[in-house]
């Protein structure tokens, strides 16, 4: 049984009339009967009563009718609704961010994909890089905005570098500041209260990780918080948090910038490597990548951020990079008595 037996007979069903069912579906009329004819011996009934002048449908006709008629109509819903996602009217992108960049540029993001590509629902996780790298590999996500390197090298992901962001240094502005009159330093941290992000949390990793670079355990004065909780914490004058340039440029903090080369992170996206990405998954990179390209060429990146990858680069559409492995952190340590530079990227 073919679709197009189906809608012959639904034509002759509908006109009473070979003829002009024929002229309806802009086929010879011999061909139209025979394709009934065929399909009447497929399903072992006569599907019409051909009396000369007189065509009417049989009991077997009767029953099939509606079927036909649903069939047809499921078709072409189907044929309209792949349509409508190629040309991007209907779809879903599952997104996944670290906190951080909720607040960051990716509100700004989705706003410009959601100004173009209005019938596109957007689904947003939010979680540590750990968390939406477990999703993205299980199918949960299209996409996801991770800090890079990679903890563990996974060969199913790819990734595409976008930008790298400076982390600072964030008190209450009731409290005095740490340091006056010269640059800050991790070693400077030492004893000093933090407000600590939860267990998972990128940023703890980060913190964790250069001041035991710098030779030191950080003091805990309150731990376990997302992005907002700490941010609370410190605005109460419970500790100080280090944290992305690009949060703290919105708040009402004292900011301090560590001494160079700093504090960094960079900032990735990526995808499984065997799953094909939607057209929807793969306009969302490419506006992803305007908007930054755009900030940049324009001077609007948030402070403290930078571009990795040239003007006529697109993530969206070239090659993208193996997931790298994690890469350990370095610190380069000064003459016994002067203070200690804070480590370079990761």
């Amino acid at each position: 049984m073919q679709l197009h037996q189906l809608a012959y007979f639904v034509a002759v069903a509908e006109t009473r009339h070979f003829t002009r069912a024929a002229q309806r579906m802009h086929v010879a009329q011999p061909s139209l009967s025979q394709q009934v004819r065929s399909l009447e011996q497929e399903l072992g009934a006569p599907l019409f009563n051909r009396a000369r002048g007189n065509i009417s449908l049989t009991a077997a006709g009767e029953t099939l009718l509606p079927l036909a008629r649903r069939i047809l109509t499921d078709t072409e819903t189907a044929r309209q609704r792949v349509h409508e996602l190629l040309d991007l009217r209907h779809g879903t992108v599952r997104l996944g961010a670290t906190p951080s960049l909720c607040t960051g540029f990716l509100p700004d993001v989705l706003r410009l994909f959601h100004q173009r590509y209005p019938g596109i629902r957007l689904l947003v996780e939010e979680g540590g890089s750990r968390d939406l790298i477990r999703d993205l590999a299980g199918g949960d996500l299209d996409l996801a905005l991770i800090i890079l390197p990679l903890q563990s090298s996974d060969p199913a992901l790819v990734t595409s570098p976008l930008i790298r962001e400076s982390l600072v240094l964030v008190t209450s502005r009731d409290e005095p500041p740490l340091v006056t009159g010269r640059p800050l330093y991790v070693a400077d941290l030492r004893d000093h209260p933090l407000v600590m992000f939860r267990r998972g949390y990128d940023l703890r990793d980060a913190t964790v990780t250069a001041c035991r670079e710098a030779g030191f355990d950080p003091n805990f004065a309150i731990e376990g918080g997302e992005m907002d909780a700490v941010l609370g914490f410190v605005a109460a004058g419970l500790g100080s948090a280090v944290i992305p340039s690009m949060v703290a440029r919105r708040l009402g903090m004292r900011v301090t910038p560590f001494s160079p080369p700093g504090l960094q992170r960079t900032i990735g996206l990526a995808r499984r490597r065997d799953v094909e990405p939607t057209r929807a998954a793969i306009e969302l990179q490419r506006v992803l990548w305007e908007y930054l390209r755009d900030a940049a060429t324009t001077g609007n990146l948030p402070d403290g951020t930078r571009l990795l990858r040239g003007p006529g680069a697109d993530p969206a559409i070239s090659p993208e990079c193996d997931a790298p492995a994690a890469a350990p952190l370095r610190l380069d340590l000064p003459p016994v008595g002067a203070h200690p530079p804070s480590p370079g990227t990761f």
